[in-house]
């Protein structure tokens, strides 16, 4: 035979080993080399009411990505820390992710108790964590993208919708939260947006209570005496986590009409109101995006959760939404990266944009921070909420705010010249 003929009758077997060789080493990689993806939220203790459903909500949008073969060849794999509702035990479990999991990202976090634990890990590690809700402003590391509102997102807006007519005409306030960094940050940034709008200090009141607060007949009592003063009055809530569950029922003993003291809450949304013995009806809150929103992107969103939890759970919130949006945004980056490198992927984030759930086009600017609707929403007597008012466009997130003096005289800007999360004058740094 000559060797030409014989050639011919190899190659066929080469090429055949050189095919199986391409389409094998993907596989192989996506199986041998997985991308792992950190979650780190609070599945037991106060927290867990508002944060285990986003550890589940990562957990779909890995499945989802991975059913459409993954990211650049390789499956993604989740790796799930519970820190436990105690903000030192989130440095320890994100130090755990980032040094010993090697994760390429982290979603996590709820609190800003949790997220300022984990800052300085986060930049001492260079890693990448995507925080899904709203928080108090001044604020903004170079590690962490911000999906999730900022005060003129969502305080300042709720604030002015009350002050309205169509709100109320409110002129008497009560700011209750939680007490910790984000309600009374907030509630600095409302005094003093109240201060401009000419409110008198007498017709500001401030509570604060501990996590997990249970007795509130006494407060309540002292809300009902304020707002008898003969001026409308409202309470603007940050209370956090499952107090919110007694605060309701405590508003339902006492026959808190929404029509004469409305509360306009921060931190409740669809999935505090679940399992409630009675509904708060008529009083409201304010986010980003409701789960009764009707577009085509919110069926599609709550079909995709509906579908992961094989139809017993269709329920869905802003910080959901919030997370979705930072893991499209995330994927979408490493895609146009071509690598999971934190410093490739941060400069592909600038820009990053996705048809939200909410119907309208979010995009990431570069403070680190997204540019969102605004919504209001009225609790029914189904536990949902109507959206009541809606920003006419999406508004881009101050990192710093304007009513705070520190505040109003830094930017916030992660491109050059000024290259950091709170500078006064344009700087640049070589990291």
């Amino acid at each position: 035979m000559k060797p030409s003929a014989l050639w011919a009758c190899r190659r066929p077997k080469w090429g055949l080993l050189v095919v199986l060789l391409i389409f094998a080493a993907p596989t192989a990689d996506a199986e041998d080399n997985p991308i792992k993806v950190g979650i780190l939220h609070s599945l037991s203790g106060t927290m867990a009411i508002s944060e285990a459903v986003l550890k589940d909500t990562v957990l779909m949008l890995i499945d989802d990505q991975n059913r459409k073969s993954g990211l650049l060849g390789r499956k993604l794999e989740s790796v799930v820390v519970n820190p436990n509702s105690d903000w030192d035990l989130f440095a320890e479990k994100s130090r755990e992710l980032l040094a010993k999991e090697k994760v390429a990202v982290v979603f996590g976090c709820w609190t800003s108790a949790s997220r300022k634990s984990v800052l300085p890990v986060f930049e001492e590690l260079n890693g990448l964590l995507y925080y899904p809700v709203q928080y108090e402003g001044e604020e903004s590391s170079r590690n962490i993208f911000y999906t999730g509102a900022a005060p003129n997102q969502q305080a300042i807006p709720a604030v002015r919708y009350l002050m309205s007519k169509e709100g109320g005409d409110v002129r008497r306030w009560v700011l209750l939260g939680t007490d910790y960094v984000y309600p009374r940050t907030t509630n600095r940034i409302l005094q003093a947006f109240l201060n401009t709008e000419g409110v008198s200090p007498d017709d500001v009141m401030t509570i604060y209570t501990p996590f997990g607060h249970t007795d509130w007949r006494g407060i309540i009592e002292t809300i009902k005496t304020f707002g008898s003063a003969g001026k409308k009055t409202a309470v603007i809530s940050t209370v956090n986590g499952d107090a919110n569950t007694h605060f309701y029922k405590e508003l339902a003993a006492q026959k808190v009409d929404a029509a004469i003291v409305p509360v306009m809450a921060f931190s409740v949304g669809e999935r505090e109101l679940l399992g409630a013995d009675i509904f708060p009806v008529g009083h409201l809150a304010a986010w980003n995006y409701f789960g009764s929103i009707n577009s085509a992107e919110n069926k599609a969103f709550v079909k995709m959760w509906a579908d992961f939890n094989e139809q017993r759970d269709k329920i869905t919130n802003d910080p959901m939404e919030a997370t979705f949006i930072g893991f499209r945004m995330w994927a979408q980056a490493v895609v146009q990266a071509g690598t999971t490198d934190v410093d490739a992927i941060r400069q592909a984030m600038y820009g990053q944009r996705i048809k939200a759930p909410s119907g309208f086009e979010v995009v990431m600017n570069t403070n680190h921070h997204l540019s969102k609707p605004v919504m209001i929403g009225k609790i029914n007597s189904s536990g949902n909420f109507d959206v009541i008012w809606r920003s006419i466009n999406p508004v881009r997130a101050d990192a710093w705010s304007k009513y705070i003096p520190d505040g109003a005289r830094r930017t916030a800007d992660w491109t050059f010249p000024w290259v950091c999360g709170g500078c006064i004058e344009p700087t640049f740094k070589e990291w």
